[in-house]
């Protein structure tokens, strides 16, 4: 495993609309595992390929709940219903914390590591996170779509 580096805002590949995952295979778990311990080394709670430079649909996240490790290939969200505010913040935009209104409920659609298709049901925590992470897969950031940004720590 490795700790790869982490895209900052302003990089092409942040912008971009993610690719499909063909095939789970030994490259995408490899990913996985990367990711996952970057997100880890880095304090996150969710992290997707393009921030760290692969255009891939390819997430992972934990928010330290029930579910622990999550790793999404090709998500998709089936469902959304309610609409919370909350603040967010996001590795490839560091420092930076905005409000941001997102569906308090979610359903999402993915293959596993193994590749088999997975549903989860999301509320919370989870839920925004699922949501935060599958902006990145089509091009945007928090910060696009925030109703206020500040500098600092998370309030």
């Amino acid at each position: 495993m490795a700790i790869l580096d982490v895209k900052k805002a302003g990089d092409p590949v942040l912008k971009e609309i993610c690719q499909p995952v063909e095939r789970v295979d030994k490259k995408i778990r490899q990913l996985l595992d990367d990711m996952a311990e970057t997100m880890y080394a880095k304090d996150g709670v969710g992290l997707a390929a393009p921030q760290v430079g692969e255009s891939l649909r390819v997430v992972v996240m934990d928010c330290q709940d029930d579910h622990g490790l999550l790793e999404l290939v090709n998500p998709v969200i089936t469902h959304r219903e309610g609409s919370a505010i909350d603040t967010e913040g996001c590795l490839s935009v560091p420092d930076i914390y905005g409000e941001v209104e997102r569906a308090e409920r979610v359903k999402v659609e993915f293959l596993n590591r193994r590749g088999k298709k997975q549903r989860l049901s999301a509320t919370g925590l989870l839920a925004r996170c699922i949501q935060h992470e599958l902006d990145h897969l089509d091009g945007q950031l928090f910060i696009d779509i925030a109703k206020s940004l500040h500098r600092g720590k998370q309030e």
